[in-house]
C-alpha cells in the first residue's frame, strides 16, 4: 500500500494549497468543498456557516490546523462573476467563523490564481490578461465586502506566465472610512488589566475605522502596556484587547455600514506603535482572539484611512506597516477619495493600495477517517 498516494487520491479528501503572507497562513481550499447555496456571496457565506461549518473546524482547528489558522474557500460563481464584474469569489474563515475581508489572504490568492491552470478550480482563469508592458496580471476578487482589484507581478518564460515571488502583490481595497475618533471606552473594575490598574485609569481611548471589516485601533501607550526588553507581553495584550472588544461589542452605532447589515460587527482590535525609522508597527487580535502574524491587510486599509483623516498621512504617501511578531511588512497608500452617503450623512471613503509578499508553504490532502471520533479542538 502506497499510503501517500492512497491519501492524496482519496475521493473523500479535501485538498488545499497553503501559503503565508508575512508569516500569516492562508489555507486555500481547492478541492472537496461542497457547492454553496444562495443568490449572492453573502447568502453563500450564511450557507457555509449554517451547513458546512464542520469543514471549517476540521481545517482550522487541531489536529489538522491550529487556533490561529486562516482559510480561503474559493467560490467559482457569484453574482459579480455572472455580471462580469469579478473573476472569482472567495469566503474567508478563521477560528470563530467567516470574515468579510482579509488582506493577507488576498495577497496570497493573487499569486495562486495567476499560477493555477486548473479551470476546475478557477473557471475564468483564461480571462486574465498579461500586461506585457508592466509584467502584471490583474485579478478581480469578489470578497464578502465587495470586489477587490488585485495586481500580481509576473514573469513570462517560454510563453508561460507565472507570479513573481520576488515582487509585491498589491490590491486596492474597498472604500475605507473612519467611524469614531478618540472614543472613550470604559473598562469595568473587574475587567481591568495590569497596565490600566497601575496607571489608575478607568478608560482607554480608541479610534474605530473600516477597511473591509471594522477595527478598534489603540496605541500601546494608551493600553498601558510596556515593552519587555525587545518583546511584548502578549498575554497582557490578549486580555486587554479582549476587554476592549467586549466593552465595544454592543456599540452598534460605531459599526454601522452604509449598505450591508451583515458587515456590522467589530472584527478586531489593533494595538499600534510608531517606531523611529521603521514606520508603524502593531498587532491585530481578531475573531476569537486570533493573532494576525502579518500587519493585517484590511487593518492597514483602516489605519491609512484613519491616518489621512487625522492629518498624519498625505494622499499618495506610502507608509510601511509591520507586525510585532514577524519581519516582513506591508505598504499602504491612500490613492483616491470619494463621498459615501450614510444615514448619518456623507463620509469620506478612501481607496487604499496595500502591497505585500506571499509564499507557498505546501499542499495537503486532508482526511477524516470513519472511525476517527476525535472532534476538532483548540488549545487556549
Amino acid at each position: 500500500m502506497d499510503v501517500h498516494s492512497e491519501i492524496w487520491n482519496d475521493e473523500r479528501a479535501i485538498k488545499t494549497v497553503d501559503m503565508h503572507t508575512s508569516g500569516e497562513p492562508t489555507r486555500i481550499i481547492v478541492q472537496g468543498y461542497p457547492s454553496l447555496e444562495g443568490e449572492t456571496l453573502l447568502d453563500m457565506r450564511r450557507c457555509a456557516a449554517e451547513k458546512h461549518d464542520d469543514i471549517r473546524k476540521m481545517l482550522m482547528f487541531e489536529p489538522r490546523g491550529h487556533g490561529d489558522m486562516y482559510g480561503a474557500i474559493l467560490v467559482k460563481e457569484t453574482e459579480m462573476t455572472k455580471s462580469g464584474n469579478a473573476d472569482i469569489g472567495v469566503l474567508f474563515c478563521h477560528n470563530e467563523g467567516y470574515s468579510t475581508m482579509c488582506g493577507h489572504a488576498t495577497i496570497a490568492l493573487g499569486r495562486f490564481l495567476v499560477d493555477t491552470e486548473d479551470e476546475g478550480i478557477f473557471p475564468l482563469r483564461k480571462r486574465l490578461v498579461h500586461d506585457e508592458e508592466n509584467d502584471t496580471v490583474k485579478v478581480r476578487l469578489h470578497a464578502p465586502c465587495g470586489v477587490v482589484q488585485v495586481t500580481v507581478p509576473v514573469t513570462c518564460k517560454r510563453g508561460k506566465v507565472e507570479s513573481d515571488s520576488s515582487k509585491a502583490v498589491e490590491f486596492l481595497g474597498v472604500p475605507s472610512f473612519v467611524k469614531a475618533k478618540k472614543l472613550e471606552v470604559s473598562i469595568g473594575v473587574d475587567k481591568r488589566w495590569k497596565g490600566l490598574i497601575e496607571k489608575r485609569r478607568e478608560t482607554v481611548q480608541v479610534d474605530v475605522a473600516y477597511g473591509g471589516a471594522y477595527y478598534a485601533i489603540v496605541s500601546l501607550e494608551e493600553m498601558g502596556i510596556e515593552k519587555q526588553g525587545r518583546g511584548y507581553d502578549m498575554k497582557e495584550m490578549d486580555k486587554a484587547t479582549a476587554e476592549v472588544k467586549r466593552a465595544l461589542w454592543d456599540r452598534k452605532d460605531i459599526v454601522k455600514h452604509p449598505t450591508h447589515g451583515e458587515l456590522e460587527y467589530l472584527y478586531g482590535v489593533i494595538v499600534v506603535e510608531r517606531e523611529e525609522g521603521r514606520g508603524e508597527i502593531g498587532i491585530c487580535f481578531f475573531a476569537n482572539q486570533q493573532i494576525d502574524r502579518s500587519p493585517c491587510g484590511s487593518g492597514v486599509c483602516a489605519r491609512v484611512a484613519l491616518g489621512v483623516e487625522k492629518g498624519e498621512i498625505r494622499m499618495g504617501e506610502g507608509r510601511d506597516f509591520y507586525s510585532f511578531t514577524t519581519e516582513q511588512g506591508f505598504r499602504g497608500t491612500a490613492v483616491s477619495v470619494e463621498d459615501i452617503e450614510t444615514a448619518e450623512g456623507v463620509i469620506r471613503g478612501y481607496t487604499v493600495k496595500v502591497e505585500g509578499k506571499a509564499y507557498y508553504t505546501g499542499a495537503h490532502s486532508f482526511l477524516l477517517e470513519h472511525s476517527d471520533l476525535q472532534p476538532p479542538f483548540r488549545v487556549t
